[in-house]
């Protein structure tokens, strides 16, 4: 199997046409398979012969998650005894939206991953650790270990937390790589160190981090990524993907951005009008994704503002790149005529050491105005530390959010709550 697609280092023009062939197959398989599609191409009078170019991508209405959330049955194109994997993701409306994966949609998945990962670096016959559920309908867990496996790689299941038992397995089995939320490194860090434990002279050589941003947008290290580098001199690599995607977009050995796979998904950035903006410009990720049996999706709104990057990068890929999520659409924040993201905040709270855990709390007045509530554990003296902090927010962002000093024990338990896959330090209550 090729780990490393002729596709991707082909001329720009040749990936696009080889995308729009696949785009156009795409429409076929929705138009005679998809409920949903066929009565929005009805509704919109879109004829798919029309549809022949990527930029006649405009023509067709973007989808949402509410759109699946208040159809999800009618998104599907297979018969229930087709499909072999039920993952859910986070509805916009409270309850998880169903996603069903076909055999073939479990290869994809599969595939999607081990040329992801084989553009980390990692190869055949490397020990990797994966420090992430893999079960409760949890997609990512799943394709992590398949495209390992794919790969010819070893896999060592240990599941998230617990680090007295993670060091365990590197010790034990010598890992060159693990599988993790980036923040977690800095847990396994605390008790290595507290623990006397000799973890710069462990197996592992690199890390792929899930589920929290390592970079700033200029792909320098940010606050999280320098504080693990410090104590520990370890590879990281960022990842971005969903469930809805079913593709990852992963970093190569020259970390500017995760490489697109143009076998497996179309992307757009849109501006609030639903326009492509100019290069350069952030605009929200839209993506249509190829080779799904179960649920393909078209021009779908992933509400992740992100920037693309197009050059050429030094590995030898010609594919866009995506730079760090600089956040959700729907958890933009305005406050006192500032536009925050969470990130951002999270940044400022990831640079002091003495912060024993956060979370991030929006919700509305009285007067219907977002207000930023910050919870944090910390060993400091209290008083004098707040001031610290919302200095530190002004200095960086020209805002001062209401700081609130909680008890580790009871912050600790609302932040990691075992019935949640990654820590909750951001709650939008609005």
């Amino acid at each position: 199997m090729e780990f490393y697609p002729s596709i991707e280092r082909s001329d720009i023009q040749e990936i696009k046409k080889f995308q729009e062939q696949k785009l156009r197959e795409l429409l076929v398989y929705l138009e005679t398979h998809s409920p949903f599609y066929q009565k929005l191409f009805k509704e919109n009078n879109i004829n798919i012969a029309d549809i022949q170019t990527l930029e006649d991508l405009q023509k067709i209405p973007t989808t949402t998650k509410n759109d699946i959330q208040e159809n999800n049955d009618y998104f599907f194109c297979i018969t229930p005894d087709k499909i072999v994997d039920y993952s859910t993701t986070s509805g916009t409306l409270g309850d998880p939206v169903t996603f069903g994966l076909s055999d073939n949609d479990l290869e994809r998945l599969a595939y999607n991953e081990a040329i992801s990962f084989a553009c980390a670096g990692i190869q055949k016959g490397d020990v990797v650790q994966m420090i992430t559920t893999i079960d409760k309908r949890f997609m990512a867990g799943l394709a992590y270990f398949l495209g390992l496996r794919k790969m010819g790689a070893s896999v060592v299941r240990m599941g998230p937390g617990i680090p007295e038992l993670q060091w365990d397995s590197i010790f034990r089995y010598r890992p060159k790589y693990l599988i993790t939320v980036p923040s977690f490194l800095l847990k396994m860090i605390d008790y290595a160190e507290k623990h006397g434990v000799d973890y710069k002279n462990s197996s592992v050589y690199g890390a792929v981090c899930i589920g929290e941003s390592i970079k700033n947008q200029d792909f320098t290290d940010n606050i999280l990524s320098q504080k693990i580098k410090e104590k520990w001199n370890i590879k990281l690599f960022s990842t971005y993907a969903s469930t809805e995607m079913s593709t990852a977009f992963t970093e190569c050995e020259e970390q500017i951005g995760g490489h697109q796979h143009p076998e497996l998904i179309i992307t757009e950035i849109l501006d609030d009008e639903g326009k492509p903006v100019k290069e350069g410009e952030s605009g929200e990720l839209t993506i249509t994704t190829l080779g799904v049996e179960a649920i393909p999706l078209l021009r779908f709104k992933t509400g992740d503002i992100v920037k693309a990057h197009y050059e050429p990068c030094a590995c030898g890929r010609n594919t866009m790149r995506l730079g760090p999520v600089i956040g959700r659409k729907q958890q933009m924040i305005k406050y006192k005529g500032t536009t925050l993201y969470p990130p951002a905040m999270s940044d400022i709270l990831n640079d002091f050491n003495n912060i024993l855990c956060y979370q991030i709390v929006i919700q509305s007045n009285e007067i219907g105005l977002d207000e930023i509530i910050i919870k944090i554990s910390t060993d400091s003296d209290s008083e004098t530390f707040v001031n610290e902090v919302r200095d530190h927010f002004r200095a960086k962002l020209r805002v001062s959010p209401k700081i609130e000093m909680v008890e580790f024990d009871v912050l600790s338990k609302t932040i990691f709550n075992p019935n949640s896959r990654k820590p909750i330090t951001f709650i939008d209550l609005r």
